[in-house]
């Protein structure tokens, strides 16, 4: 599969080329079969840490786990929160951490991103920060910018909600996949659900009118759910380092491992997936911890 910039536009305001459109190719009939990293939290130092787990070597390992065990995909889907400390040497620590994958990179930012650094990675040979992705013959992805500078909650602006509308309108011979970073369902987690996307009854809204939205897939929420909600399925992922304990009002952190999630799409609109995590009891956090 081979990455091809459509459409390339230069925001001055941004200093930066922001890729509208791009095409990821494949052969008719193929099956699309993509990985999702997420939350990866990494420092300027290869020493920095969350929560007592250095997120560097969460990273390397997830990265070296997944090469050692031939897992099949053709593009790598990064859904934010990829830096912790707001520097450009963690942004190009993502960089290279994922060179070994060799395969191209759709990102998105998440609360803790700073988004003028992360264009100063691009452009890129292997990562894209599109907006619009066709995949195959049958599929396409919408990645939603949903950050809201300096404060933890999700929001999808006005006119990211038109383009939404405006894409779907028009591709009703696509199965989507829609990409953002904050959760757009509430977990029942209730310190965690109060930095849930906002305004999300305006996202379904649009979302409902278009049966070809067949999957949304977030991060931010450090663990697995996966739910169909009217037709759609909704899911988040583990995170590369720190894991967040499932049904906890109070902050509380899991002892699960670090992981990922695998998809596939197939050519008939359907969609299988599965998370992998790295063998029991590696990367534990500070349990005592109340927060970060």
């Amino acid at each position: 599969m081979k990455a091809v910039l459509n459409e390339v536009r230069l925001n001055k305001d941004r200093n930066r080329c922001v890729d509208l459109d791009i095409s990821l190719y494949s052969e008719p009939g193929e099956t699309v079969k993509l990985i999702q990293i997420t939350d990866t939290h990494l420092f300027s130092s290869d020493e920095g840490c969350l929560l007592s787990v250095n997120t560097a070597d969460s990273f390397k390992t997830v990265v070296e786990e997944i090469i050692g065990r031939n897992v099949e995909f053709q593009a790598i889907l990064a859904t934010g929160d990829i830096s912790q400390d707001h520097t450009d040497a963690s942004y190009q620590r993502f960089a290279d951490g994922i060179k070994d994958l060799k395969k191209p990179c759709l990102w998105l930012p998440g609360n803790h991103d700073e988004k003028s650094l992360m264009s100063h990675v691009l452009p890129s040979p292997q990562i894209f920060q599109p907006q619009h992705v066709e995949i195959g013959a049958h599929w396409q992805i919408v990645l939603l910018d949903s950050q809201v500078t300096g404060v933890p909650h999700g929001r999808v602006s006005d006119e990211q909600l038109a383009y939404l509308d405006e894409v779907l309108s028009r591709t009703s011979d696509k199965h989507t996949l829609v990409l953002l970073h904050h959760h757009p369902l509430l977990v029942g987690s209730a310190w965690l659900d109060q930095h849930s996307l906002k305004d999300r009854d305006k996202f379904w809204q649009i979302i409902h009118r278009y049966p070809h939205v067949k999957a949304i897939l977030c991060g931010h929420v450090h663990q697995v759910m996966e739910r169909d909600y009217y037709g759609v399925k909704v899911m988040s992922t583990p995170s590369t380092c720190v894991q967040f304990k499932p049904g906890s009002d109070e902050f509380s952190l899991d002892p699960v491992s670090p992981g990922w999630r695998e998809l596939e799409l197939h050519p008939d609109g359907q969609l299988t997936t599965c998370v992998s995590r790295l063998e029991n009891g590696l990367f534990l956090p500070d349990f005592s911890a109340n927060g970060y």
